[in-house]
């Protein structure tokens, strides 16, 4: 009777450490920035044509991050990752790393698919050059154009090989997030693109990326796409990073907008705590002779668990229309728990 007693509980003792194991192992990380922002320019008038109403300056962003991941017969890893801002969920996703054959992941809501990965490859200490940009201050008034997109909500496949990574994205239409079992969004195209990069020596990175992606606007075709492409070089040397980036977006239509963006950005690693850099942004469209264009500058220092970050930048002609500026300052600190 003793000996069947032990048994059972050695038994249930084991069962216990294996169910442990399938389920995974769970992290919780977490941050909150207390930041004061300025916006100044054409930002400080409203649509009654007040001035100075930008609100109150100080403001405070807080995030917690849930992870989990679990190990499969096979050797290959799933994992979980969810975010929540402000007590709201922003984010989410499930990820199959396959080990050598790649990883594959699908996103729930805000992370770029495809091309959309390398969007934006320029070197900056805290934001890039269109971070706060923004003709009214209402958020409603666009920012800086020429930002290729690879869609929101889909799949995105990455698999790196020695010297090469190559990334595939794909957005299925509708482009809104929904929960297992239903369906939203308006139909119409779906998004689909990738990107290669290479590191043909130290400190030297070369990406191309492309994609058809989901025509926008009120009064498109659903069934349309744009074509997004993009090329960039970054290459750091010692405490320098210098990289050079251009995007081309062609609308369906002729009667759209194309658009050509070029940005270029230095990063100087003071030491490393410091580092301080500077975008430079210029936007062509087809349309009109009015090139937008916009400057910035940032810089960060780290100590412990706190950073300090701030950035301005400054825009004229955003969205390529003569007399919209924008121009936005941030100082803030970051605790990382």
């Amino acid at each position: 009777m003793k000996t069947w007693k032990k048994a059972g509980i050695t038994a249930l003792a084991g069962s216990l450490v294996a169910t442990s194991a399938f389920a995974g192992a769970m992290t919780v990380s977490g941050s909150a920035n207390i930041a004061y922002t300025g916006n100044t320019g054409a930002q400080d008038t409203t649509t009654t044509g007040n001035l100075n109403q930008d609100g109150a300056r100080w403001g405070m962003a807080k995030t917690l991050s849930f992870a989990g991941s679990g190990e499969m017969d096979n050797g290959w890893t799933v994992s979980l990752a969810t975010t929540l801002a402000d007590g709201n969920a922003s984010s989410g996703s499930v990820t199959l790393d396959m080990g050598d054959a790649g990883t594959l992941d699908f996103q729930g809501a805000t992370s770029a698919r495809g091309v959309g990965k390398i969007a934006d490859m320029m070197p900056t200490a805290d934001e890039d050059v269109g971070n706060g940009i923004d003709v009214d201050g209402t958020g409603t008034a666009g920012g800086l154009s020429g930002g290729v997109s690879g869609g929101v909500t889909g799949f995105h496949y990455s698999k790196a090989m020695d010297m090469v990574e190559i990334g595939l994205g794909y957005a299925p239409k509708g482009g809104a997030t929904v929960t297992s079992g239903n369906v939203t969004g308006t139909g119409g195209a779906s998004s689909v693109g990738g990107f290669i990069k290479i590191d043909p020596m130290d400190g030297l990175e070369i990406g191309f990326g492309a994609g058809e992606i989901a025509a926008s606007g009120t009064s498109v075709d659903n069934s349309q796409t744009d074509d997004h492409t993009t090329a960039y070089i970054t290459y750091v040397y010692g405490p320098v990073t210098v990289g050079y980036q251009e995007t081309e977006i062609e609308t369906f239509t002729s009667a759209e907008t194309d658009d050509e963006r070029t940005r270029w950005g230095v990063l100087y690693a003071v030491n490393d705590e410091l580092s301080i850099s500077y975008q430079d942004h210029t936007n062509e469209d087809n349309k009109v002779a009015t090139d937008e264009e916009a400057t910035g500058w940032s810089a960060s220092y780290t100590v412990g668990s706190m950073t300090f970050k701030a950035h301005r930048n400054k825009a004229t002609n955003v969205t390529n229309a003569t007399a919209n500026e924008s121009e936005h300052t941030e100082i803030g600190v970051t605790f990382a728990f």
